[in-house]
């Protein structure tokens, strides 16, 4: 399907420009009402935003649009991503709305939504709505205009929700950790969840202004999170992004983990316990090491496109719990309906704290295969895809590399550029045999 507004992970621009403007989200609210009203005579739908100044005038939008359509509408204000997902669930709503443009800077805004179970919602439901979209409103008479309430003890709710995914039986007690939640949606909340489980917190990136959020902090910034962690001594470092749906994490010494590994560990520590896995999800950009290292402990791996919604289609349809991608987007469907950047930063740390050993030592075997990415720019419309040159190239190097190493070829979604990525043991050999395909495109 082709479509109009939504992407892969909701609707999201900047905001001033369509569809970013308060006029096409009381329509948009409005289209998703009367959708929600095909199955449901009186759906209530759940809002929750990060903290850019934006939000105030779409979350305004949304909720007269909603009522215009019959639909009640309850406030959540600043609260995560995956806490907007969770209280869906939890309070029985018929949808969950939330208002955010997760690690892009403030000028951007966007819109996901949740389904009732707290997951994304498929292409169909996407279709009626842009459908819906189409079509002349239908304004509600005043009898049947929907009503809003606040949640007032929504992000309590949330806090007890994360700690539920702790093991009971451990404590975060005797651990300093810097906590860095990008000035966003989880400013208030990440820090007291891991004080209530027993961790000194120092805090940085909690006092968002409505301009600075995703500003040189959080998971897309993590030098800042770096330099407070080897400043104050502390044990680690948690990093979120504006939504808190992705997580970066540093040791005492500095190092910083990526999704890969924290991937590797979580499935690791689910073994040690002696639970059945299956398989791990990963991406066409999961490094290499990792995936032999999964094999190495018996468990199948499999690649599917980037992008945390394909993840988790994978996940479901093979019945896996745990998936994930470098960027630090990690899916445990035994613990949430989707990625949670505080939820996975517990489960790293319960490994840690269940086994008295460090991220490094527990990752001692799982050695990152170094990556060459060449970007090789084409003329608009290049069919490179039928390169014969290329093919030989590519045929060959896979060659050479055997099982140590692959190659991977995607076009740039944005613009004329194809991308040539090797990853192999060893890091002159990937450079070499990157640059070597690229010369056959260019």
């Amino acid at each position: 399907m082709t479509r109009q507004y939504f992407g892969t992970d909701g609707i999201r621009g900047t905001v001033g420009q369509a569809p970013i403007t308060p006029d096409f989200m009381l329509r948009l609210a409005h289209a998703v009402g009367r959708v929600l009203k095909r199955s449901e005579a009186r759906p209530t739908v759940l809002i929750g935003k990060d903290t850019r100044i934006s939000g105030y005038m779409l979350e305004s939008a949304l909720e007269s649009g909603f009522n215009s359509a019959g639909v009640d509408v309850v406030l959540l204000g600043p609260l995560p991503t995956p806490a907007v997902a969770y209280l869906t669930r939890a309070q029985r709503a018929s949808l969950g709305v939330v208002i955010s443009a997760s690690h892009n800077p403030f000028e951007d805004n966007g819109i996901k939504f949740f389904s009732a179970q707290g997951s994304k919602l498929p292409d169909a439901w996407e279709k009626a709505v842009e459908e819906a979209l189409g079509q002349p409103p239908v304004w509600e008479v005043s009898a049947h205009l929907g009503k809003a309430k606040r949640l007032d003890d929504a992000a309590g709710r949330y806090i007890e929700f994360c700690k539920s995914t702790f093991a009971s039986d451990l404590t975060l007690k005797g651990m300093k950790i810097v906590v860095d939640a990008a000035h966003g949606a989880a400013y208030q909340i990440a820090p007291k969840v891991f004080h209530e489980l027993g961790a000194e917190v120092i805090a940085i990136g909690c006092a968002p202004d409505g301009l600075n959020i995703n500003k040189d902090v959080g998971a897309t910034h993590p030098q800042t999170l770096v330099a407070a962690v080897k400043q104050h001594g502390a044990h680690f470092g948690v990093a979120l992004d504006g939504d808190a749906d992705r997580l970066q994490i540093v040791d005492a010494q500095g190092r910083l983990y990526n999704g890969d590994e924290l991937l590797y560990l979580m499935a690791d520590e689910r073994l040690a316990r002696g639970e059945l896995l299956g398989g791990v999800v990963g991406t066409l950009m999961t490094n290499m090491a990792v995936e032999l290292a999964l094999k190495a402990r018996g468990l199948e791996f499999v690649r599917a496109k980037v992008g945390d919604r394909y993840v988790l289609e994978e996940m479901q349809a093979r019945a896996w719990v745990l998936g994930g991608e470098g960027s630090g987007h990690l899916l445990a469907l035994d613990k949430h309906t989707t990625g949670d950047g505080l939820v996975s930063a517990l489960q790293t740390l319960q490994a840690c704290v269940r086994s008295g050993k460090t991220i490094a030592q527990l990752l001692e075997g799982v050695v990152l295969f170094p990556q060459t990415l060449v970007n090789v720019r084409l003329a608009p419309g290049a069919d490179w895809k039928s390169n014969k040159a290329m093919q030989q190239a590519i045929t060959q190097v896979q060659a050479q590399l055997a099982d140590q190493g692959r190659v991977l070829i995607r076009a740039s979604g944005t613009e004329p550029v194809v991308r040539v990525m090797v990853e192999a043991r060893d890091a002159s050999v990937a450079q070499a045999s990157a640059q070597r395909i690229a010369q056959t495109l260019q």
